[in-house]
């Protein structure tokens, strides 16, 4: 059941015996965090009762990055193999089998990288990897490709060929900071990242995306709000996809984020046998609510490696969406979002309200199956004459009278139903 967010700093979820005797100014030390991560079989031992096939996805040579912090560690149940914590960080065996549709870049950010590390796929905003590192690395990790590999780290010198880019590319407005998670950064150096980007004119918006305030709580001190205040417009959003994930000491790390005026949104994975699941997808959302987060994107699982097992039907989603739409405050309900293969972007999916379109009517469905007629207004004049963007593309296009069709790829050619004659001899008989 959802609770109002503690006021207190005062340690809060119970330790395993492993952590007991640990000092309070260690365990609530964001670097000794990190430092102490777990990653190897023998230590989960010692906390965990673990399946064949947990020790079989620990011992495999090829798999993801494993490292968990202890707080994070704490939050698992030992005993319960399907515990939605350890499924998210615990490997198993079948993360590494084949599936259809798998690729190692699922969204091809490297297609779309005009510079390394910045992913520039929408016309007006950019995607900035500042680090590979992250304080716990989820299963499905859609970048897992680079994310947790030393050899991929991002330095000085790279950020400033993204922000060169940047400074040359005054169509961009929007940043999304990310990686790897920004907030394992020093601040010295996301200070550094952050005043770069606000000196370029352009920029109006810098987001952060950050899974720190579940996994390191810690690390989000008073120092490191102090900085992020001095950079509005800041937003971040936070990945949480269980409700167990907001412990007392993550609503406090987030109520001071808050409280710094960074506004919070979530964005979560459709995560099979984690939160696919109305109760649990209504649970999450009411409880980010509670904690002045807005439900802001509920992501299907990427075609990624290692992430099969993960895998949901989109119908799943939809029954979810139809679920809260209706049932719930609108401010809940996130947009279900498929971000596509190959670069397609975020693709939202609903269920369909609009049943049927005619002369100026509109037959419309609610969430408890109530259809009713919309009147269209038969005499309707915009008064706004402005010019389209010239970069309007799609079916934005064609609304615009930018274009007046759209074609696919050698859809000319396959419609060409003219006789070539061109080196054939004609003959009578």
């Amino acid at each position: 059941m959802a609770t109002s967010p503690p006021n207190t700093t005062q340690h809060f979820t119970p330790r395993p015996k492993k952590w007991v005797e640990t000092p309070d100014h260690d365990w609530n030390d964001w670097q000794w965090q990190l430092k102490h991560r777990i990653s190897d079989l023998e230590t989960i031992l010692q906390i965990l009762q673990l399946t064949p096939e947990e020790k079989a996805g620990l011992n495999s040579d090829h798999r993801f990055r494993v490292d968990i912090t202890p707080y994070f560690m704490s939050l698992i149940d030992a005993d319960n193999p399907n515990c939605p914590i350890r499924r998210q960080v615990i490997p198993l065996g079948r993360e590494l089998l084949a599936f259809e549709g798998m690729e190692v870049d699922s969204l091809e950010e490297d297609q779309h990288s005009p510079v390394p590390g910045l992913v520039h796929r929408y016309p007006d905003r950019v995607l900035m990897l500042v680090t590979t590192h992250c304080a716990s690395y989820c299963r499905y990790c859609t970048r897992s490709r680079m994310v947790g590999d030393p050899k991929a780290s991002v330095n000085k010198q790279g950020i400033d060929l993204q922000i060169e880019y940047l400074q040359n590319t005054p169509q961009v407005r929007d940043v999304l900071i990310s990686g790897g998670d920004p907030l394992t950064l020093s601040t010295t150096f996301l200070n550094y990242v952050l005043s770069r980007l606000r000196a370029v004119p352009h920029i109006e918006i810098i987001r952060i995306g950050s899974r720190v305030p579940i996994f390191l709580p810690q690390r989000i001190t008073d120092e490191l709000c102090n900085m992020l205040r001095r950079y509005h417009p800041l937003w971040l959003n936070v990945h949480i996809n269980h409700p167990k994930e907001i412990t007392p000491e993550a609503s406090n790390a987030l109520a001071k984020l808050v409280d710094a005026g960074i506004p919070l949104g979530n964005q979560s994975v459709l995560l099979a046998g984690i939160n696919d699941s109305l109760a649990i997808q209504k649970e999450l959302v009411h409880t980010l609510v509670i904690n002045r987060i807005r439900p802001y994107y509920l992501y299907q699982c990427d075609l990624v490696k290692g992430s099969g097992h993960f895998r949901t039907p989109i119908a799943k989603g939809i029954e979810i969406m139809e679920g809260l739409r209706g049932h719930t405050s609108g401010y809940a309900v996130p947009t279900y979002v498929v971000d596509a293969p190959g670069g397609g972007g975020k693709i939202p999916i609903a269920p369909q309200y609009l049943l049927s379109q005619g002369v100026h009517q509109v037959a419309l469905r609610n969430y408890e199956g109530y259809i009713t007629v919309y009147q269209e207004p038969e005499n309707y004049f915009s008064f706004n004459q402005e010019a389209p963007l010239p970069e309007t593309t799609g079916v934005s296009s064609l609304l615009s009278g930018h274009q007046k069709h759209i074609k696919p790829e050698n859809f000319d050619q396959a419609h060409d139903r003219k006789m070539n004659i061109k080196d054939k001899t004609v003959t009578s008989g």
